[in-house]
């Protein structure tokens, strides 16, 4: 997912930026949401659980892991992925931020 850096932006907000778009898919969504439920998956896990042709899901892994948002080990002549918890508590945090002060607004 190659982006332009703009040097009006903070580090933080280009990589949260990174981390939403590449989360604005439903089929990353979905790998995600699976490699949460079992922790750890080999990428022929990953294509039974996901209804797209492999070399599809092999596009949407690198998007996830260019977003950092997982990382793989190799494990024979298969790859084995799980979820980068410290990016995600990265983006929790964030997010948690966000909430909390959208809470607090009184306007509009």
């Amino acid at each position: 997912m190659e982006t332009t850096k703009n040097k009006s932006f903070t580090e933080k907000q280009y990589n949260i930026a990174l981390m939403a778009k590449a989360l604005g898919h439903p089929a990353r969504v979905a790998i995600i949401e699976h490699l949460m439920e079992i922790n750890a998956c080999i990428v022929s896990d990953i294509l039974e659980e996901i209804p797209l042709a492999q070399a599809t899901v092999s596009q949407h892994l690198k998007v996830l892991r260019e977003a950092d948002l997982i990382k793989g080990t190799i494990e024979g002549n298969a790859i084995c992925y799980c979820i980068n918890e410290k990016t995600f508590e990265t983006f929790n945090n964030y997010i948690s931020k966000m909430n909390f002060n959208v809470n607090k607004q009184e306007c509009c």
